[in-house]
This record gives C-alpha cells, structure tokens and sequence, in this order.
C-alpha cells in the first residue's frame, strides 16, 4: 500500500518574496531587448555624456519617435540603467552605465552579452523540442544575434586580457611570437582573437578554422579590413579536421566545451603541435563543484549551456556535452586523454579561466 505525504506547509512570506522575485525576473527577460533596442537605436550613446534630456530631446538627437523614447527611458528607469529627475522630468545616463553600454573598447561592454542572450531567446522553442528526445541543435542553426552577440561579447574581454595577460602568462609564447611563430585559432567565429593575435605580432603566421562557414565567411571579411590578410587564412573545417601540422601554438577560445568530441579535438592538437609547442584553452570560468557556480556568472553561463553550448555538442559526432560550466577538472580530464601531459591554470578573469596544456 502506497503511503501519501502530507503536503509541506506553505510559509506565506516566503511566497511573496518568491512571487516578487519572479516579477523582477520577467522585467529582466524584457530589458535584455530593450538594452539591443537601446544599443540598435542609439539611445544610450545619445545619453552618454548629455546631462539630463527630456524624452523629445532624446527622440530628437536619436531620430526615434518620441512616445517609444519615452516608454522606453519609464523602463531604463525602473530597472535602474538611467536615473529620473521628477522635477525636471528628464532623464540621465550615468557614467558608469556609459561606459559599460556605449565605450566599446572597454572589458565592461556589455551589449553583446544581452544580443547573445536575446538571440538564444528567440531560438529556445526550437531547442525545447530537441530536448524532448535528447538530439542536438547545431551552432549554426541558431540566428544572428547569436553569432555576433557572441563576438560582441568576448572580443572587449580578448582586446583587454589577450595579448597583455593571457598570452604573457604562458611559458615562453610571446618570445616565439615575436621571433615568428606559426599558430592555429580553433573555434575562431568571426577571427576576432585570430587578428588580435595578428596584429600584436607581425612576424607570426595565423590559421583560423570554424565549422561554421557564415563565420568563417566574416572573418576573412575582417581581416581583409584590418590589414593582415597577407599572414591570416581562415578555413571552414572542423576542429578535427584543422589543416597543417608543426605549430608552435594552438588556441581555443570559448569552444572546447562546445565540441562534440572535445577528446578527439584534443588528440588533434597534439598531432598538430611542435614537440615544444603551447595549447592556450579559454573557458567560461567554472568551478569544478555545482555549488561553485550557484552565482550570477554561473547562472547565465548554465543559462546558456543549456540552450547553446550542451545541444551544439550533441549534435554532432560523441556529444560529450561538457557544458559551459565544465570547470577545471573536466577540461584537465580532456587535454590527458589527448595525450597532452602538462596542464596548468594560467590565468583569469571573472568571465574566463585560461589554461596551458604541453606536449
């Protein structure tokens, strides 16, 4: 005889809080496109730096209609991102808002984090569906805003960390990067790392590859447009399949997770590597415990684990599905059956953990 439990005893005030919270939640889903709508417009680099302006002055500097400037500022306000003066009915952008949503070049840019979070919005019925029977939903089924909100993203990180930081911290790399040093980007998208790289050393050759042709499309554009074309190719292949052998360093920004066979990518890149050359690995920064990443990090990264990151992996070829969140031990796990014995963490940042494997 099955024996029923007596349901739990609901605390009233615990409730309420909760409810609110879920209020506050929905405001939040909704301001991730107001922010793009903000940025798309021009309404925050219009603010930025103007003092207070009245909804018909902001539609005036930014050529949008009036009535949606100021529903649009009643929301910006409420949730915090731009301050209300009442009495003089207008509305300021403060300076820290300013540069985390207009300075481009600054690590605190954040537009593209809320484009990539809209954009996997939009996709998530389609990969609703896939999760019923546990099939994949492939990166490149996924819509724009996800692909450049991605490189939005991570490019202020890279741009800040990579050459100043990252790249200095592995043992060696920069003195073979500045002698003249061949290396492969795996996962590259739109080349921004890969040209990054290029930039800061021009005696180095660089060959980035994607599975993802519309990136890899992109990303011969850029480097066109940044002028290194003559020591940048891009190559839509996977990452098992990367063309050349005998390079003195392979990197992997923000993808490794993503692979369907990481393992195999990582026997890859030791096939491809020098006796002496470096793999650089850039992942989201995990713990290696869930309750490490009960945190706001963790909670977007496990967010978009679970509509981007997880069904990428399995839609391919093993769909190990490490997750945005695989953490230190798990990636250590993966560049060892690789055949790579040396494994560090080299650095970090509150977004990335950066890691040296060698042969």
């Amino acid at each position: 005889m099955t024996t029923l439990e007596e349901p739990a005893a609901i605390d009233g005030a615990k409730l309420e809080q909760f409810v609110f919270r879920a209020v506050e939640e929905v405001g939040a889903t909704l301001n991730a496109a107001l922010v793009v709508m903000g940025d798309r417009l021009g309404l925050y680099r219009a603010l930025a730096g103007a003092g207070g302006l009245t909804p018909v002055e902001l539609a005036r500097r930014s050529g949008v209609s009036e009535r949606y400037v100021r529903e649009w500022l009643n929301a910006q306000a409420a949730g915090g991102y731009v301050e209300y003066d009442a009495a003089a009915d207008t509305y300021a952008l403060p300076p820290e808002q300013a540069v985390a949503l207009t300075q481009e070049d600054s690590p605190a840019y954040l537009p593209g984090f809320f484009q990539v979070a809209l954009g996997t919005v939009i996709d998530s019925p389609r990969v609703v569906e896939t999760a019923r029977s546990g099939e994949g939903f492939g990166w490149h089924e996924h819509n724009h805003d996800v692909f450049e909100g991605v490189e939005r993203f991570f490019r202020p990180g890279y741009n800040a960390n990579l050459v100043a930081a990252w790249l200095p911290a592995l043992d060696g790399v920069v003195e073979k990067l500045e002698a003249g040093a061949k290396v492969a980007d795996i996962g590259c998208g739109h080349g921004a790392s890969t040209i990054l790289m290029a930039q800061a050393f021009p005696k180095s050759t660089f060959v980035g590859s994607d599975y993802h042709a519309g990136s890899i499309e992109t990303a011969r554009a850029r480097a066109e447009e940044a002028g290194v074309a003559d020591r940048v190719t891009f190559e839509a292949v996977p990452a098992a399949d990367h063309p050349g052998a005998g390079y003195d360093l392979v990197t992997m920004f923000d993808c490794l997770h993503d692979m369907g066979d990481p393992v195999g990518a990582s026997r890859q890149v030791r096939r491809l590597l020098t006796d002496d050359g470096t793999w650089m690995i850039v992942e989201p920064m995990a713990g290696d415990r869930i309750e490490d990443n009960l945190n706001p990090v963790g909670r977007a990264y496990y967010g978009f684990s679970t509509f981007l990151c997880t069904p990428a992996s399995l839609s391919q070829e093993v769909g190990l599905a490490l997750g945005a969140q695989a953490g230190e031990a798990r990636i250590h796990d993966v560049v060892s059956a690789g055949g790579l014995s040396r494994f560090r963490r080299a650095a970090e940042t509150p977004f990335n953990l950066v890691f040296e494997a060698r042969p």
